[in-house]
């Protein structure tokens, strides 16, 4: 007889995580607190553009799923730096400007996954079901509405605010920290222009003001969503900018070139909601073998590298890896799949941490840009030998642990070339100065 296992959350990685165990045999049950994404209204201000990379590619590829997602993705190969005053400035992902990150809408895609999950014949989705209970050690379930279920495994993806971690903190299985920024996010919309881009598809669009920043991604229908990331409180904020006028005011005064491409500006900012932004860290995963967390639900970060999903489909992947490891047996399989994957959790989450003071305080830096022009450099003369993080992160599957570690090799040699640089023009300018003294005398 097939084990069922239960999937609750029917977002992005629960949706892949069935077409997965469908394919080893199992019999899937997705349970989602929402209606159904594919025919719900969504939520005003909350569909966030994701930027698809190689990890999230590589997850897709080995289920053969990639041609499905992908073409509707937009592929940005760089980073479109817009500031106050001056001209825009591209700075390019990778060293020889051909790979991309892919901006695709998180709706269409989880639609796309969920279809494809639900192909299987032996899958199934039930929605606007809201967990309420959970008994780790029976596999029972509760939901809203007197509702109930059970399974053999059951398996949390949903979410940050996860109620599956919640009932296993409920039960002291599991102990949890959240650590929120003071900042929260607002998205705004840039239509298209006489049927036309307003801005360049290619590229993630950012203006860095410092302590705050405002990015836009492109969409297919020429529009680009744009996402502010604002301090919550004090000058400048979400809570100080309230009226019309005030926010037109400061919208024409830090960012001049928004207002003329964005007609619904302070209807979007009045009426779109203002979202959390947080790290979640919880331990252990799993309990008794047979409740787990995966993706946000057990390890919830930042957006600033685009990482979310990605590090998801990773999860759904390692998952599987073990379990073909260990025989489907999955009481080992879920305490080897945390030992693998927690370290690069926190390895990501704080790389996410570092990437938001890069995109808002150091992208318009001067010293920033020549640093990464010479990181181009030792890239072209030590191929494969100095890859910049960002490629290890987007470009790559090297683990996020692993990234962390060879980054920091690599800025002691960074350090090094930079240091022998500033040796070799004081040198210089000692020997010119020597000269001009001696011709003087």
């Amino acid at each position: 007889m097939k084990q069922r296992v239960a999937i609750v959350g029917a977002g992005l990685a629960g949706c892949l995580l069935a077409s997965y165990l469908a394919k080893r045999g199992y019999t899937v049950d997705l349970y989602e607190r929402r209606p159904d994404p594919r025919t719900g209204k969504v939520e005003r201000g909350r569909s966030i553009n994701l930027a698809l990379s190689e990890r999230g590619l590589d997850a897709l590829r080995r289920i053969n799923l990639d041609q499905l997602v992908m073409k509707d993705a937009l592929p940005m190969t760089g980073r479109m730096i817009h500031p106050i005053d001056g001209e825009l400035d591209f700075q390019q992902y990778s060293v020889h400007g051909d790979r991309a990150i892919n901006s695709i809408s998180r709706g269409a895609l989880n639609a796309a996954l969920l279809d494809a999950a639900l192909s299987n014949h032996d899958v199934r989705a039930y929605f606007d079901r809201r967990l309420t209970g959970l008994n780790p050690l029976t596999g029972e379930m509760t939901f809203e509405r007197g509702l109930s279920a059970q399974a053999d495994i059951v398996l949390g993806t949903d979410g940050a605010g996860s109620a599956v971690r919640g009932q296993l903190l409920k039960a002291g299985l599991l102990d949890e920290s959240l650590d929120f920024l003071d900042y929260g996010y607002k998205e705004l919309s840039i239509p298209a222009k006489d049927g036309d881009w307003a801005l360049d598809p290619g590229a993630l669009h950012i203006w860095p003001r410092g302590s705050s920043m405002m990015i836009a991604l492109p969409n297919p229908d020429k529009s680009f969503t744009c996402t502010l990331f604002w301090p919550n409180g004090g000058t400048s904020s979400f809570a100080s900018l309230t009226s019309p006028a005030a926010i037109m005011r400061h919208f024409e005064e830090h960012y001049p070139d928004v207002p003329p491409m964005a007609p619904n500006l302070v209807e979007d900012y009045q009426h779109n909601p203002v979202g959390l932004l947080g790290t979640v860290r919880c331990t252990p995963w799993q309990a008794h073998g047979r409740v787990a967390l995966l993706g946000d639900a057990a390890h919830a970060i930042v957006p600033f590298y685009g990482q979310g999903a990605n590090s998801a489909f990773e999860d759904v992947v390692e998952l599987d890896r073990c379990l073909e490891e260990t025989g489907d047996d999955w009481a080992a399989a879920l305490p080897l799949f945390q030992e693998r994957r927690q370290e690069n959790a926190e390895a990501i989450a704080q790389m996410a941490l570092e990437n938001f003071v890069e995109m808002r305080d150091k992208v318009a830096s001067p010293v920033f840009q020549a640093q990464k022009k010479l990181e181009h450099v030792l890239e072209r003369a030590l191929p494969g030998r100095y890859v910049s993080r960002y490629e290890l992160v987007s470009f790559s599957t090297v683990p996020y642990a692993q990234v962390r570690e060879r980054v920091r090799r690599q800025q002691r040699v960074l350090g090094g070339v930079l240091g022998g640089t500033v040796l070799a023009l004081a040198g210089l300018a000692a020997a010119a100065l020597l000269r001009a003294s001696r011709r003087a005398s």
